[in-house]
């Protein structure tokens, strides 16, 4: 490429090279923190050229694999690439890649499942060992050294700042129109030394507009000109609508008994289908001058931006379809002054998310009559994805929603379950489930008034009976009437499917 106009540092110029001569600079064994989340803002070519140069040394007889340390998800061009070569050892804090995910469950990978507001402060404790190399996107390079950030910047800050030596790709494919779009902030300190963190509405920068790093520490400049690779969001579909509607309506009796503003409270969204359904829903809703607190902007509140619903977005990355991401490039002056992107250790700060009241809105796996929630394991040992930040906004926010359909697998998996087969929110951090049966609110409720309300209102017909009937017949056991449950049957419907396909 020879286009430099985005290198504008002199003595970083002087370290433009190839893909594949980056790649041979990290070593085997390394702990390698890569910057990206949920398909955003992922270095696109390192990975790949590290992916060849691996088959290559093991075609040799040379084992070489290396630890890599994310924000999140990323992409094939990484995950897949570096996964399908066998050239992960470790991964963490969350992934969603079919191969990674495949070697993990078969225990050909080493992986590390943990809340996104944690990575950084344990990065900073050691519990991970020495970050070697960060190898870290940029949308661009200031004459002064500074970087950019492209379209995610989630634990970017801390890479740069804990590796020994930085690669940095800087990808003309990035809209250099993000320049002034993000607030890094760099007042994070450990305790005893941890001080507030000043956010009082989520607009507020507290941050610089650049990451810092210093050039000496700087190995590689590799240009690139590649987009983001996220998949298309799918039009909603009656299950998803009903989801939405569901949530929607139950928004405006909070409203109505004046325990959310009209406006409501600043949103948060997981990633998938029927998340970006509830955003759709709310661009034809009653509610104007929202606000949003999230990790991720999807498709669909880019839209709430666009329309005037969503005054201003908080994230840590887009996760846009490539006409959304197409949106946010011609109209980019006009986003920027609405959309902040902040480190992950600030998005999903428990302190402020507690602050600000989040509504806090997120898929699951599956939910057991007690409000247990599943949302990375299936069949109880199998990894999905991770927790990602889920748990982060639970715990913290306002409102805990949970939301999926109540069966999976064309009906053969009823997603309310006498037990959950793994737990990753306790019924103590859980609020509100929506299937698209019906909402259950579960504030104020006992763990009996809570299993009734879960089974009338959440499970599909076809399971309501059982589940009935398997709680009834726990409250008669004479076991403890507190949580009843009856442990030789309690998980019998995962064993029942993993033996015959069908709970």
């Amino acid at each position: 490429m020879t286009n430099a106009t985005r290198i504008l540092c002199p003595k970083l110029r002087n370290r433009i090279m190839s893909a594949r001569e980056a790649a041979a600079l990290i070593p085997a064994g390394a702990n390698v923190g890569m910057s990206g989340f949920t398909g955003a803002g992922y270095p696109k070519a390192v990975p790949q050229a590290l992916a060849e140069h691996i088959r290559t040394q093991q075609a040799q007889g040379r084992r070489h694999r290396i630890s890599i340390w994310t924000g999140a998800s990323t992409a094939p061009e990484l995950d897949g690439a570096l996964a399908e070569a066998d050239g992960i050892e470790l991964r963490l804090p969350y992934q969603s890649d079919p191969t990674c995910r495949q070697k993990i469950n078969e225990g050909r990978m080493d992986y590390i499942d943990i809340h996104l507001s944690h990575v950084a402060q344990h990065a900073w404790s050691g519990f991970f060992g020495k970050l070697d190399i960060a190898v870290i996107e940029v949308a661009g390079i200031a004459e002064d050294g500074r970087l950019i950030p492209s379209s995610s910047i989630g634990n970017n800050k801390t890479w740069i700042d804990q590796a020994d030596r930085v690669i940095l790709e800087v990808n003309y494919g990035q809209s250099a129109g993000l320049e002034g779009m993000h607030d890094v902030y760099y007042g994070t300190a450990l305790p005893p030394r941890r001080r507030p963190i000043q956010i009082l509405r989520p607009e507020d920068r507290i941050g610089e507009k650049y990451l810092f790093c210093p050039p000496e520490k700087v190995i590689a400049v590799v240009e690139t000109n590649a987009p983001d690779r996220n998949s298309r969001f799918s039009e909603p579909d009656e299950t998803s609508r009903r989801i939405a509607g569901h949530l929607l309506d139950f928004f405006e009796h909070e409203v109505a008994q004046r325990r959310l503003p009209p406006n409501l409270l600043p949103l948060q969204s997981g990633v998938g289908n029927i998340a970006n359904a509830v955003m759709i829903g709310l661009n034809d809703g009653p509610f104007e001058n929202l606000t949003a607190y999230t990790e991720v902007l999807q498709d669909g509140m880019l839209a709430l931006l666009r329309s005037g619903k969503l005054s201003m977005a908080s994230a840590t990355a887009f996760s846009l379809s490539p006409e959304a991401n197409q949106e946010l490039a011609d109209h980019i002056d006009f986003y920027r002054s609405r959309i902040i992107l902040r480190p992950q250790e600030i998005s999903n700060h428990p302190e402020v998310i507690r602050r600000l009241g989040v509504i806090a809105m997120n898929g699951m796996i599956e939910a057991d009559i007690y409000g247990n929630v599943n949302s990375t394991h299936v069949m109880g040992s199998r990894i999905m994805n991770g927790i990602g930040g889920s748990g982060d906004f639970a715990r913290n926010g306002y409102l805990s929603v949970f939301m999926t359909p109540s069966t999976a697998k064309g009906g053969a998996i009823s997603t309310i379950v006498p037990m959950v087969s793994h737990v990753d929110h306790t019924e103590h951090d859980v609020q509100i489930i929506v299937t698209e049966q019906g909402l259950a609110d579960l504030r104020g409720l006992s763990p009996r008034q809570r299993a009734r309300t879960l089974i009338e209102r959440c499970a599909h017909p076809d399971y309501r009976d059982r589940l009935l009937d398997y709680f009834e017949r726990a409250c008669a056991s004479g076991r403890g009437m507190h949580t009843p449950h009856l442990l030789s049957e309690a998980l019998s419907w995962h064993q029942r499917f993993e033996e015959s396909g069908q709970m």
